[in-house]
C-alpha cells in the first residue's frame, strides 16, 4: 500500500499590503535562521527538517519501485561520458592550461603542461580536496602571469560561498593565506603580489571589493570598492589585453564599470561611465586601436536596443567621447566581443540562430564563421592570448556532439581539436534536429527546437519533454547532451521552447518577457505545447513540461493556467512564492530582482500585477498535473521554502490526487549535486518520473 503523502500543518498568517490581505498557512516552513543555515545545515528548526525529511521518505517511497530501472538509466547515462575526459589545452606563454577528469572520479583536476610537448603537472585535484565533504564545488581559478601561484575558490555548503586558497606551485604547498565567504571571483595584479577579490555581505550580496596583499592577514585587507545600491551585484573580470581588472556592478538593467590597473601597485578603481538607468556597457581594452589607447565597449545606449560596439580613449572613456564601431541592427543582437591586437570576435544572434563574426581592426573588413545545420549552439573560447590571431570557439547541436575548433582570424582557416566523445556509441543519423514556429496568442511567433529519434511515431502518440526558461535574456541553446538522449530513445521527443523573456529573437523578446509583459512568457509556452498537438508531435496527455529556478516559475505558472494541457510537470528549485520574495528586501536576490519583475513593496501596480502571476499565490481547487519539484537546502537564489510552500499548497488545492513530490537535496544548493555522476542520479529520478507520468515501461 503506497504511504499517505506528508501533509505540512497549517499555521496562519496574515498581513496587508496595498490594501490587500495576503494569508500564508506555511510562512512558517521559512526558517528565521536561513543565514546560519546557508553556513551550517545543521541549525535548520527540527519542525521545518522533520517537514522537508517526510517529503524526501514519501519520495523515495515512490521512486523505490524503480530501483532496477534507474541504476540502469545512470549506468546508460554515465556510459555516454568519457570518464578520463580531458579539456583541449590553452596556451599561455610556456605553458598550456586545461582540465580533466580521472576514471571514476567525481571532480576536475586542473593541469598544465610545458609547451610545446612536457609532461603534465596536476595543479589541483578535485577529487582529493572533496574527500569527507558531503558537498564540494569549485569557483573560479587564476594563475599569476609568471606561472609561479595558483588561486583558487572551493564551496563546501552549496551555499556559494567559497574560500580562496593560493599554491605555490614549484613546493605544490598552499600558503597560509586563506580567504573566507567569497563569491569565488579572483583578480591577480600583474606582478602577481596582490590578489583582488569580491566579499558576500550579511545579506549573502556580492558587495565589497578587497585587495589582499600576499602574506598578510585577511583580515586586514584593503576595501577598495563598496557597492552603494542593495539592488546592484558586484563581479570581477580582465581585459584580453591584460592591462585592466573590470569591478562590473550592475543589476539587469543597468550596469557600472571600473577600470583597474593591475600594473599599479596600488590602484584605485575608476569609474568609465556614471551608471544611467536602462544603460549597460561591457568593456574590452586595445592599447594602440587607431594609434589610440582605447576601450571598446559593448552597449546599448543610444537606443541601441540590439547592442552596438563604440571606442573611447582610455583616458577619456565617458560618454560624451563614445564613438560608433559597430552600428546598431535592429534584430541583430550581439551577445559579447573580445578584442586581440589585430581582430576583434563578436558572438551575435540573429533569427534565433548564433554566429561569430571576425573583425580585421585595421581594415575594418568583416567575415562570420558559418555554419549549416538549422539549429545549433556556438559558444566563443578566446583563451589566455592577446597578440594572437587564434580564437577558440565550440559548436554543437542537439544531434550533434560538442565540438573545439580553433579558428585563424586572419587565414580563415578552421582546425577542430576535438570531438566530444561518447563511449558507448552515437551516430547522429539516428537522431532528426528540427525548429517549428508556434503562434502566440497575441501573433508573435515562438521559436521551438526539436530532438527525436528517427522512427519516432509523429502521428500524437509520442510522449514530449517540453523545456522552457524565459527570463533575465538567458537563452536555452540548442545544444548536444548525452543524458537527453535516454529519454529520446525511450520514443520521447524533447522539445525546447524559446519563449520571451529570453534574448533569442533580440532583445525585444527580452523586454516582452518582463515586468509588465511577464505573462507572455507562460502564455508563449502553452501556445509551444498547444502547437506541438495541433502539428501532431504529441497529446496533451503525453507532454511533460520542466523549467528550473526562473524556469520552475513558468512550471507554476502553467500548471495553475493550463492544467489540463500537461500529464506531468518537473520543476527544479523554482521561484514559485514571488510575490512573498520580492516584498522581502533582507534576501538576497530581491533588490536586484525588482527590475526583472517589478518592486511590488513601492509600486502597487507592480504588486497586483505579481499577486495575479505569483504561482504560489494562484494555486486554487482544480485537477492539477503530476508534479515534482526539486529543491536545495543551502540554495541562496531560490530558497528551499518556495517549493516546499507551493507544494504544501497543491497538496491541500489539487483535486484528483494526482502524484506531487518535493525532494529537497539537504546537503547542496542552486546547483544540486556537484560530482558528475552524483548529478546522473538526478537526472534519472526526473526521467523516471516523466516516463512514468505517461506510462512508459523503462
Amino acid at each position: 500500500m503506497a504511504p499517505e503523502p506528508p501533509r505540512a500543518p497549517r499555521r496562519p498568517s496574515e498581513r496587508t499590503v496595498h490594501g490587500v490581505t495576503l494569508s500564508d498557512d506555511y510562512a512558517w516552513l521559512r526558517a528565521e535562521n536561513w543565514r546560519a543555515v546557508m553556513r551550517d545545515p545543521s541549525v535548520l528548526d527540527a519542525d521545518i527538517r522533520a517537514y522537508l525529511e517526510a517529503e524526501n521518505t514519501f519520495a523515495e517511497a515512490y521512486f523505490a519501485p524503480m530501483g532496477e530501472a534507474k541504476a540502469a538509466l545512470v549506468a546508460e547515462m554515465r556510459g555516454r561520458i568519457k570518464e578520463d575526459d580531458s579539456s583541449v589545452p590553452a596556451p599561455d606563454g610556456p605553458f598550456a592550461y586545461f582540465s580533466r577528469h580521472r576514471e571514476g572520479g567525481q571532480h576536475p583536476l586542473y593541469c598544465r603542461k610545458p609547451l610545446p610537448d612536457g609532461p603534465e603537472a596536476i595543479l589541483l585535484d578535485g577529487d582529493k580536496e572533496a574527500e569527507g565533504k558531503a558537498y564540494f564545488h569549485f569557483g573560479h581559478w587564476r594563475h599569476t602571469r609568471d606561472h609561479a601561484l595558483f588561486a583558487f575558490a572551493a564551496d563546501t555548503s552549496g551555499s556559494e560561498l567559497y574560500a580562496i586558497r593560493i599554491r605555490d606551485l614549484s613546493s605544490g604547498a598552499d600558503l597560509p593565506d586563506v580567504i573566507e565567504e567569497t563569491t569565488g571571483d579572483l583578480l591577480w595584479s600583474a606582478d602577481g603580489t596582490v590578489l583582488y577579490y569580491i566579499r558576500r555581505d550579511a545579506e549573502h550580496r556580492p558587495s565589497k571589493v578587497f585587495r589582499h596583499v600576499l602574506g598578510t592577514d585577511p583580515a586586514a585587507d584593503t576595501l577598495i570598492y563598496e557597492e552603494p545600491d542593495k539592488g546592484f551585484f558586484v563581479s570581477l573580470g580582465e581585459t584580453q589585453s591584460h592591462r585592466y581588472g573590470l569591478i562590473a556592478c550592475g543589476d539587469h538593467d543597468t550596469s557600472e564599470v571600473h577600470l583597474l590597473d593591475l600594473t599599479e601597485a596600488a590602484p584605485q578603481p575608476r569609474c568609465i561611465a556614471p551608471r544611467e538607468a536602462g544603460v549597460r556597457y561591457e568593456v574590452e581594452h586595445h592599447p594602440s586601436l587607431a594609434g589610440t589607447d582605447s576601450l571598446i565597449l559593448l552597449t546599448n545606449a543610444d537606443g541601441a536596443e540590439d547592442f552596438k560596439i563604440v571606442t573611447a580613449p582610455t583616458g577619456t572613456p565617458d560618454r560624451a567621447h563614445w564613438r560608433d564601431l559597430v552600428p546598431h541592427r535592429a534584430g541583430r543582437m550581439i551577445l559579447s566581443h573580445t578584442v586581440f591586437a589585430g581582430h576583434m570576435a563578436r558572438l551575435e544572434r540573429e533569427a534565433g540562430l548564433p554566429r561569430i563574426i571576425i573583425r580585421e581592426l585595421a581594415s575594418g573588413d568583416e567575415h562570420a564563421i558559418a555554419f549549416d545545420e538549422e539549429a545549433y549552439a556556438l559558444g566563443l573560447h578566446p583563451g589566455f592570448g592577446f597578440d594572437t590571431s587564434a580564437v577558440r570557439f565550440t559548436y554543437a547541436s542537439m544531434t550533434t556532439p560538442s565540438e573545439v575548433w580553433d579558428y585563424d582570424m586572419a587565414t580563415r582557416r578552421r582546425e577542430m581539436l576535438k570531438r566530444q566523445e561518447v563511449p558507448s556509441g552515437h551516430d547522429p543519423a539516428d537522431y532528426v534536429t528540427r525548429r517549428l514556429y508556434a503562434v502566440a496568442p497575441d501573433g508573435e511567433s515562438v521559436p521551438v527546437s526539436l530532438l527525436y529519434r528517427k522512427g519516432t511515431p509523429l502521428d500524437g502518440s509520442a510522449p514530449l519533454l517540453l523545456y522552457g526558461y524565459g527570463a533575465y535574456g538567458i537563452t536555452i541553446p540548442a545544444g548536444f547532451s548525452t543524458s537527453r538522449l535516454s529519454l529520446v530513445d525511450r520514443g520521447f521527443i524533447y522539445a525546447i521552447a524559446h519563449v520571451r523573456g529570453g534574448t533569442d529573437k533580440g532583445w525585444r523578446w527580452y523586454a516582452d518577457g518582463k515586468l509588465a509583459g511577464k505573462t507572455n512568457t507562460f502564455t508563449d509556452f502553452i501556445a509551444c505545447a498547444e502547437h506541438l498537438v495541433a502539428e501532431g508531435f504529441t497529446k496533451p496527455d503525453r507532454i511533460v513540461a520542466q523549467g528550473g529556478s526562473a524556469g520552475g516559475m513558468l512550471m507554476g505558472a502553467v500548471a495553475n493556467l493550463r492544467p489540463d494541457m500537461f500529464a506531468g510537470i518537473v520543476a527544479e528549485v523554482p521561484f514559485v512564492d514571488v510575490l512573498t520574495t520580492m516584498l522581502d528586501d533582507t534576501l538576497p536576490l530581491t533588490p536586484p530582482e525588482w527590475p526583472e519583475w517589478g518592486n511590488p513593496i513601492t509600486d502597487e501596480a507592480a504588486f497586483r500585477r505579481i499577486l495575479a502571476y505569483s504561482p504560489v499565490d494562484n494555486v486554487r481547487p482544480q485537477a492539477y498535473p503530476s508534479i515534482f519539484a526539486l529543491a536545495g537546502l543551502t540554495d541562496p537564489r531560490v530558497t528551499y521554502w518556495e517549493p516546499a510552500k507551493w507544494v504544501a499548497r497543491l497538496r491541500a488545492a489539487d483535486t484528483e490526487g494526482r502524484t506531487i513530490l518535493l525532494r529537497t537535496n539537504m546537503d547542496a544548493g542552486h546547483g544540486g549535486a556537484a560530482g558528475r555522476f552524483d548529478k546522473l542520479d538526478e537526472v534519472a529520478l526526473v526521467y523516471l518520473f516523466a516516463l512514468k507520468t505517461v506510462g512508459r515501461t523503462t
